[in-house]
Parts: structure tokens; sequence; C-alpha cells
């Protein structure tokens, strides 16, 4: 796993097929964020068949076949789009592009599987609902810090099993390595990447939806700012918000461009679930100031018994991918609803719109 950087995150796979080679068959069109990486190791550990891929930077896609040598490489988008053989379509295009392209994937009657964030902007969201509503084709959306995090797994089947009681409320805090020489120009152009709430804070949205078992929110408060990075006037280098869930749970987030260079992963990324029988704490990517050699993956578990250190690293897997797999063949919708995927990307652009800006003034 490579821990540098989130933008390259792609957890080790845990195979689990669930189809035979050939059976699923699926292409990458859209390069720009690495996330691509971490979707097509997903896919390929649940069993699927990795055809095509196509970008118009020959750059990245000679570093994608790096990766993946089996996948042919397309003249252009078209060809796969063409291709009846292909059951579903992975792309990690720039943000602001990634509801067009999904658009154009199910025209083209194929399942659609996007980076986060899957949109930016509210006409994009009511287009992409339109498109699946009528075709029935799938908008899916890879929230990787829950879906490809084996600590955020245990984390669900825990609270499904009623481990910790009723959930009350859900915290997540996002710090992220900013890196900002390896970032593309796009990366800082907020028409492009949504803003921070939109792009990152669309994970810890999703979480808190997922965690408490609800289907909406009110947004009780949002905040961006650019604290520490004048030289990028559009980024948000910081950005929080609240929700009031429907089930009546609360959710707060905190998500940064702050991680220290002294830490040896790209963010601390944790989660914290109170309910009214206990409570859990994710530590996803490291447990800090702990043997380097402990790695990710650990869950706390607190409740009437005592105190309870899990580790989830190469125990649980990453059962999306399959189920999604399955979905798509079966047109089921086990590994994540439409309206899931959607709603939490409408929070997320919601609060991104009315969110209060921050102005840092420096301290003389």
């Amino acid at each position: 796993m490579t821990t540098v950087s989130g933008a390259t995150y792609a957890p080790d796979p845990v195979p689990a097929p669930v189809v035979a080679p050939g059976e699923f068959v699926f292409a990458a069109i859209g390069l720009n964020h690495g996330h691509i990486y971490g979707m097509s190791t997903g896919l390929l550990g649940a069993g699927a068949t990795l055809k095509w891929v196509y970008d118009p930077d020959p750059a990245k896609v000679d570093a994608y076949r790096q990766r993946f040598p089996q996948a042919r490489v397309a003249r252009d988008e078209a060809e796969i789009l063409d291709d009846d053989a292909v059951h579903l379509v992975a792309g990690a295009a720039v943000t602001s592009q990634r509801c067009a392209l999904g658009l154009r994937v199910i025209a083209a009657g194929k399942d659609y599987f996007t980076d986060k964030a899957p949109l930016t902007t509210l006409e994009q969201l009511a287009a992409a609902r339109e498109a699946t509503a009528r075709t029935g084709r799938k908008y899916a959306v890879y929230y990787s810090e829950r879906i490809h995090v084996e600590a955020a797994v245990l984390a669900g089947q825990l609270v499904n099993r009623g481990a910790i009681g009723r959930v009350v409320q859900v915290m997540g805090l996002g710090p992220h390595r900013l890196s900002a020489a390896g970032r593309p120009d796009w990366f800082f152009v907020k028409e492009k990447y949504g803003g921070i709430l939109c792009d990152i804070g669309s994970h810890n949205v999703e979480q808190m939806l997922y965690f408490t078992g609800s289907t909406d929110a009110e947004i009780s408060h949002s905040t961006v700012g650019n604290f520490n990075h004048p030289q990028y006037p559009e980024l948000d280098d910081f950005g929080e918000l609240g929700l009031v869930l429907n089930s009546t749970a609360t959710g707060y987030c905190r998500v940064d461009w702050f991680t220290p260079d002294g830490l040896r992963t790209w963010g601390d990324g944790r989660t914290f679930i109170l309910g009214t029988d206990g409570y859990l704490e994710l530590r996803k990517y490291v447990n800090v100031a702990t043997d380097s050699d402990s790695g990710p993956g650990h869950v706390f578990l607190v409740d009437g018994t005592g105190e309870h250190h899990l580790v989830a690293a190469g125990q649980v897997g990453y059962p999306y991918f399959g189920q999604l797999i399955l979905d798509c063949l079966h047109r089921t919708e086990n590994a994540m609803t439409q309206e899931h995927a959607f709603k939490a990307a409408e929070l997320s652009v919601r609060a991104q719109l009315q969110a209060r800006v921050i102005r840092h003034v420096a301290h003389r």
C-alpha cells in the first residue's frame, strides 16, 4: 500500500472473486486522479476483467499500463463506449468533468463508477439523477474512505450488529497531505475541483449517512478557509460541516490539507462513532506514535464489557467491489443504493455552496 499521498492510495487487494474471468468486463477512462488505481485494484480483486484504458494524455496511459499491463489502449473514448463486451466504465476525470463522462457512459448503455467527488454542481446532480432514473443504469461512487478501508468496513459490521447500540453521532477527521508540487493545475481551481467540502468532505458525509442509517440531513453549519496557502487563492485548505440527520443523529467533520511532513502516511484519518451503549474510534491509516510496523486498520471499541482493540487490516477485505459487480449483473442495490450515493454528493455540494468563508489575516 502506498502511504505517502492520499492521491495514490490503493490498498493491497484482499482477493474475493465473485465472477469468473471474462464474466464482468470493465474499462478505465479518465486518469486525472490516482484513485483510478484503487478503483481498478478493487474491481480486479473481486474478479472483474480489465479490457481497455483511455486518456488523452499518453503519459497517464503508460503509467496506468505499468500497473495494469493487461489493459488495451483504446484509440479514443468511443472505442470503449461502442464495445458491447464492457459492462462498466471506471473513471477519475477532472472533478468537474466526471458527471459529463458519466452521462456519456450511461447513454452508451453501460454502468459508471466514478471517483469522489462524483460531481461539483447541483445542475450536474439533477442531470445524473435524471439519467439513472430514466435508464436504470448505475452511477456508482468510490467513497474510498469507507468502502476501501478495512477499519471502516469492520466498524460498519459492528454498528449493524448493534455493538454500540443506536448511533447518536458520527465525527470524522480527514486531514490530507497537500504535496502541492505533485498536484495538477486543475486541483487549485475551485470551479474544477469543487471546493474542499464538495471534494474530500464527501467521504465524511457519506459515512455520516451510512453509519447512522440516514437517508437525508439538514446542514447545521459549514465553513471553509484558506489559512496558509496564499499562493493558491482558490484552494480551501480547511473545511468543516455539521449535519442533523433524519435518523435524529448528528454528524460533524473537519477536513484539511495540513498533514505535517513528520507523519509517516498521507493523513491521520479518524472516525468516531458514538452510540447509546458504547463507542468506536477508527484510526484508519496509522496508529500515530506507535511501532511503525503496526500498520493501518485500527478499531477501538469501548462497550459495557470493557475496552477492545481490533486490528482490521487483512481481516475483513473490501466487499463493496464484489457487491457492485453483482449489482451490475443482477440490477440490484446491495453495494450502495443510488440515492445514497447521490445524497452524499448533494449534501457535500450544498454545504460547499452555503459555507461561511474565513478570510485569514496573518498576525504581525
